[in-house]
């Protein structure tokens, strides 16, 4: 986690699931959002909150992101 900090990646702290995601490399396919609008809002700040569903729903989105742009770390 700490090398995709250094790779660019944004950190955003769940109870039981971190997020990271890496505006440089998002290809703006709106799978996140579309996915479950209730952790990935981009009208909010901040737009990724992890704790709005349950860890295996965020993990089954980021999985849908075609670019890599998010990933995610189980605590």
């Amino acid at each position: 986690m700490s090398d995709w900090i250094e790779k660019g990646y944004r950190e955003y702290r769940g109870e039981k699931i971190d997020v990271y995601f890496n505006t440089a490399i998002c290809a703006h396919a709106a799978e996140c959002v579309k996915g479950d609008p209730d952790v990935f809002d981009t009208s909010r700040k901040p737009w990724i909150v992890p704790d709005n569903a349950l860890p295996e729903k965020v993990q089954e989105v980021i999985h849908r992101c075609p670019s890599g742009a998010l990933k995610y770390q189980m605590k």
